[in-house]
C-alpha cells in the first residue's frame, strides 16, 4: 500500500546521486527531508555500515517519510542502513552532527508538494485555507499575523525583498486596507486587485507576495545560511554537498557561498553553471522546471592550505 510519501517524484534524482557519489558505508544528511523521495535512493545504495541522518521541521513530513524510509528498510532487511530522522530545522544541524563525519550533504529547498497541495497550509492560494505558511506549525508566527499585525512599511519592505516584487508599496497598502485577512483566497484577491497581471506574465499576480510571506515566516534564507556556513566543518575531505534551490534569492546565496568557499581554498566547484532539470523531467513534474543543482567537493587539508595560499596572493 502506498501513501503519499511513496508518489512524491524527487526533483533533479540522478543529478543529486551522482554529484553526492554515494558509498555503501558512508554516512549522508538530507537536510530537507520532505517525503523521502531522495533519502530512498541514497538508502537504496547505502549497506548495513551505511548511514542516513534526515532533518524536517515539518512534523506531518516527517512522519509520512519515516513511514517510506521504515518500509524500504523493512525491504533491505539485514542490509539496511541506519536511519536517523531529526525533527527540527535545518540549520541546526552541527547540533546533531559530529565534525568531519559525512561524506555527502544534500538540500533541496523546494516547498513540498505536501505543504503546497494541502489547503490547510495555507502555503498555496489554489484552494482557500486557513493563512498559515509555517513549515514547522508548532511554533511561530503565522502569515495571518504577519499580514495583519505588521505596518505598512514593514510590509512594502518584506514583499520586495523576499518577493521582488516592484509594486510592493501599492500591495502593502491595500493588504492594510483589506484587514483583517485571514484566508489564503482573500489574500490572493486583494494582491490580484492591487497588481493586476501586466502583459505577458504568465504567473499569478499573487506568486510573488505568497513567497514573500513564506520565506519571511520561515525565516528560509537564514536557514540557507547557517546550512552553507556549518557544512565545510560537517564534511570529510573529498566529501560532496549538492544543494538544490528554486528561486534566484536562494541560488544567489549558495552561488555566493561556494565561490567565496573556493576562493578560501574550502571547496572544489563542480557545477560551473547550475545544472537543470531536461524537458522530459519538466514533463513529468512541471515544479521542476525553476530547479538548479549545484555541488562542490571539500578539498583534501593539503589542497585546501595551497589554495588559500594562492587566494591570498591573488586578492
Amino acid at each position: 500500500m502506498t501513501n503519499t510519501a511513496d508518489r512524491h517524484v524527487p526533483v533533479l534524482l540522478k543529478e543529486a546521486l551522482e554529484f553526492l557519489k554515494v558509498k555503501a558505508d558512508g554516512t549522508y544528511a538530507d537536510c530537507t527531508l520532505g517525503m523521502a523521495g531522495h533519502s530512498e535512493a541514497i538508502v537504496r545504495q547505502l549497506g548495513p555500515a551505511g548511514r542516513l541522518i534526515g532533518f524536517d521541521r515539518d512534523p506531518e513530513a516527517l512522519e509520512l517519510a519515516r513511514g517510506r524510509l521504515d518500509r524500504v528498510c523493512a525491504e533491505m532487511g539485514s542490509q539496511a542502513p541506519q536511519v536517523t530522522l531529526i525533527g527540527e530545522a535545518f540549520s541546526t544541524i552541527a547540533e546533531h552532527v559530529k565534525p568531519g563525519s559525512l561524506n555527502g550533504l544534500l538540500a533541496d529547498f523546494g516547498v513540498s508538494s505536501l505543504q503546497f497541495d494541502e489547503a490547510h497550509r495555507g502555503f498555496s492560494f489554489q484552494a482557500d485555507g486557513p493563512l498559515d505558511m509555517r513549515m514547522d506549525t508548532r511554533s511561530g508566527p503565522t502569515a495571518a499575523q504577519v499580514v495583519n499585525e505588521e505596518s505598512e512599511v514593514k510590509l512594502a519592505n518584506l514583499i520586495y525583498e523576499y518577493g521582488e516584487e516592484r509594486r510592493s508599496r501599492r500591495i502593502a497598502r491595500a493588504i492594510v486596507r483589506g484587514r483583517p485577512v485571514t484566508t489564503t483566497g482573500e489574500l490572493a484577491r486583494i494582491v490580484a486587485s492591487a497588481a493586476p497581471p501586466m502583459k505577458q506574465e504568465r504567473i499569478h499576480p499573487a506568486t510573488r507576495t505568497f513567497q514573500a510571506l513564506r520565506i519571511y515566516v520561515n525565516r528560509e534564507l537564514d536557514e540557507i545560511r547557517s546550512l552553507l556556513e556549518a557544512a565545510p566543518q560537517l564534511l570529510k575531505p573529498s566529501a560532496r554537498l549538492a544543494v538544490i534551490s528554486f528561486h534566484s534569492l536562494e541560488d544567489r546565496i549558495v552561488k555566493d557561498s561556494l565561490r567565496d568557499g573556493a576562493h578560501k581554498g574550502i571547496w572544489e566547484i563542480l557545477t560551473r553553471k547550475p545544472v537543470i532539470a531536461g524537458e522530459d523531467e519538466i514533463d513529468r513534474n512541471p515544479r521542476a522546471r525553476s530547479a538548479k543543482l549545484r555541488a562542490s567537493e571539500k578539498l583534501v587539508p593539503s589542497v585546501m592550505k595551497q589554495q588559500a595560499q594562492m587566494s591570498t596572493r591573488r586578492f
